[in-house]
């Protein structure tokens, strides 16, 4: 059963893509083409789910899906997504820049429905559509937004893809990604803002290099979200889910890079900071009452 009945509209979900995609573009995290979003809205089918939303809610936005995205064709999911059946999921194109989403929703965000049986799907475009397929990471965003909404009964759930440059470079180090300490990337870029903390008190996760779009890297990245929000894909870029929208996911990667910054910052200049030590960080967790898993 879902949890709570709390979905934004079509145009809402739309309008915080394109305010991410912006945001990540003035950080330089989603050069070119780079980079993709997807955000998963129970509802969108016109036969409902079912269980646990009314079909007034599932056909309203049903009714959104089909004014905006006009033109459909039977869509073969990457994985598959029981979890899913009769709900929409939002996700820019293949070759799509993230910058135009707000100016051009149409052209840059197709909407997948699946299907009553979780495996079937339609996949919904506009008519001034400017992408063949959506994106080939589309596999990694929808192997989570499955896992996380069986497991968490949400009523929406946003992925968001983006190259961080800083925290790109950090995860090139041999020395941090072969370190036998699992908090040894974290503390790199914990260690500068004490509301960094606070907001991932569960630290990151880093996984060695795949191939992007892989099946290995997808399943990994669904692993590893059961305990982290944000998934580091070393020498490639990040993966961060939220059940808060993609604005909220985009706030997360704005903590983790900005640590990453300062870090290289100190780096380039010596080293001469240490920044804050362990004993700080549990002093801060403690004072706000989270966990610091990795502290």
């Amino acid at each position: 059963m879902i949890s709570q009945i709390t979905i934004p509209s079509l145009d809402q979900a739309l309008a915080e893509m394109g305010a991410a995609g912006l945001r990540l573009d003035a950080m330089g995290s989603c050069e070119a083409s780079a980079g993709n979003i997807s955000v998963a809205l129970a509802g969108g089918s016109a036969d409902g789910l079912d269980g646990g939303l009314d079909g007034g809610l599932a056909g309203c936005l049903a009714g959104q899906v089909e004014r905006l995205f006009p033109n459909s064709e039977p869509y073969e999911l990457p994985v598959a997504a029981e979890a899913l059946a009769g709900w929409t999921v939002l996700v820019t194109g293949s070759g799509s820049r993230l910058r135009d989403i707000a100016a051009k929703p149409g052209a840059t965000v197709g909407a997948v429905t699946v299907g009553p049986d979780g495996c079937g799907a339609l996949l919904r475009t506009a008519p001034d559509r400017g992408f063949a397929t959506p994106t080939s990471e589309f596999n990694s965003h929808l192997a989570v937004h499955v896992e996380q909404v069986a497991a968490r009964g949400l009523t929406w759930h946003a992925v968001v893809h983006a190259q961080p440059p800083h925290l790109v470079a950090l995860s090139h180090r041999p020395d941090l990604a072969d370190s036998a300490d699992p908090a040894a990337f974290w503390r790199r870029i914990v260690r500068w803002e004490p509301e960094t903390i606070v907001q991932l008190p569960e630290g990151v996760a880093l996984l060695p290099f795949m191939v992007p779009g892989s099946e290995a890297l997808g399943q990994a990245s669904v692993e590893a979200m059961r305990t982290y929000r944000v998934v580091v894909w070393a020498k490639h870029g990040l993966l961060v889910r939220s059940e808060a929208g993609p604005l909220k996911a985009v706030d997360l990667i704005e903590y983790v890079e900005t640590g990453a910054m300062y870090d290289q910052v100190n780096t380039a200049c010596g080293s001469p900071s240490q920044g804050l030590t362990d004993a700080e960080i549990r002093q801060v967790a403690d004072a706000f009452g989270v966990t610091a898993g990795l502290f």
